[in-house]
């Protein structure tokens, strides 16, 4: 591999244009693209192997790059590459000349634990837009819950646009995947208790107790959460609106959630 790239038809650029574009791509190599110093710092501190940094001198600061390369192992392998190629290959204007290629962690349910005896969890079912998704993940890195769970998950993880729009906080959360049939087995085993946002037979968010184990449950703004996750539900909850409608983002609707368990548990 050349220590310097000045060539669109260099393999290694290619397969970065692949990893970005195609899930597909993503899921056979098992490896994703990652654009920018914050969100590589975020993955390496987040146990991610770095496989590979790409990095402009023309833009990335000499000290910039120093830290990237403290951070890493000496399996990084750093290629520099011409301006032209990063502009190409980045996705924003505002980046600071560097990007990875990493190898992807296994989300399993199974492998999935806590540290807290009373843990507070968020549940997203089906979630279809990688900005919800990654503005989930960055909210509940807001919060420090003990972790995020993913029902049914329409796309991949490592897709770039949830990487960016969570601003690396995918590599910060403790994060797991499964079915929803799987989920609620694994929260009814560890008796944590599921409090659904919902519309059916719900009391006001604000009137339940969170300082137990609990798990805050939210689907999609087309359709809301399953019947599984209904039946499932130790109590549906709503937020009162006052307006003309009755649904709001689901990040949002999720951050109000997350703070007034975070509250509660603080003034307990």
């Amino acid at each position: 591999m050349e220590k310097y790239i000045s060539s669109f038809q260099n393999p290694l650029v290619k397969e970065f244009s692949l990893l970005q574009s195609k899930s597909r791509e993503r899921k056979k190599s098992g490896l994703f693209p990652i654009e920018g110093q914050r969100e590589i710092s975020l993955a390496i501190k987040g146990g991610c192997r770095i496989k590979t940094i790409l990095f402009s001198s023309e833009i990335i600061a000499e000290e910039d790059l120093y830290v990237i390369k403290d951070l890493s192992n000496s399996e990084t392998y750093f290629v520099e590459i011409s301006t032209e190629i990063y502009d190409k290959l980045a996705y924003r204007n505002s980046t600071e000349g560097i990007l990875a290629i990493a190898e992807a962690k296994e989300h399993r349910l199974e492998n999935f634990d806590f540290q807290s005896k009373n843990p507070l969890i968020l549940v997203a079912e089906a979630t279809e837009k990688p900005g919800n998704i990654g503005a989930l993940l960055r909210t509940a890195d807001a919060a420090n819950l003990d972790g995020v769970l993913i029902a049914d998950m329409k796309t991949d993880l490592y897709n770039p646009n949830i990487i960016r729009s969570s601003v690396g906080c995918i590599f910060t959360n403790k994060i797991a995947t499964g079915t929803t049939t799987e989920i609620i087995e694994f929260l009814k085993a560890n008796a944590i208790s599921i409090y659904c946002a919902a519309l059916q037979t719900s009391q006001p968010y604000h009137t339940q107790d969170y300082t137990k184990a609990s798990a805050l449950v939210v689907g999609t703004e087309a359709t809301g959460l399953s019947k599984e996750w209904l039946h499932a539900s130790t109590q549906n909850i709503i937020i009162p609106m006052q307006g003309e409608i009755d649904s709001m983002n689901v990040s949002v609707a999720a951050g109000i959630l997350i703070f007034e368990a975070k509250r509660q548990r603080l003034f307990k």
